[in-house]
């Protein structure tokens, strides 16, 4: 598996992975033209994007309508270490949710791979290798 980074202008920096391109930007403050999402915006998103598909498949499974469920992720900054030390992921469900099913639900959306990543990081080596390429 291997994913291609690449530069625009300005702050753009994109990916290119699975025949997609991921766009990302800094805001306007960081010297960004603001026109996508930050990365570490983008990593943020993928823990609650990836809770909300365990959620999603399993409630789709059982014919469990999705459109009053609301998932609110809520972060933490720690301004002692200057980062996030806490995410709290809350699973917003209807009154009408089938009671028989919440710690199931709860259950499958522990289930998420970016969680999982988080729990039990890899290693991250980074290299430069000074030569050029053709």
């Amino acid at each position: 598996m291997e994913l291609e980074v690449f530069f625009e202008d300005n702050k753009k920096v994109n990916a290119r992975y699975k025949d997609r391109i991921i766009k990302t930007d800094q805001p306007v403050e960081d010297g960004g033209n603001n026109s996508a999402p930050a990365p570490f915006d983008l990593f943020l998103a993928s823990i609650g994007t990836c809770t909300g598909i365990y959620v999603k498949s399993f409630c789709d499974s059982r014919n469990i309508p999705t459109d009053k469920i609301k998932i609110v992720q809520s972060m933490h900054y720690n301004k002692d270490i200057r980062l996030i030390d806490k995410i709290s992921i809350n699973i917003k469900l209807p009154s009408d949710f089938p009671e028989k099913y919440k710690t199931a639900l709860l259950n499958s959306a522990n289930l998420c791979t970016v969680k999982k990543h988080l729990h039990n990081p890899p290693e991250v080596e980074v290299f430069a290798i000074s030569r050029e390429f053709k």
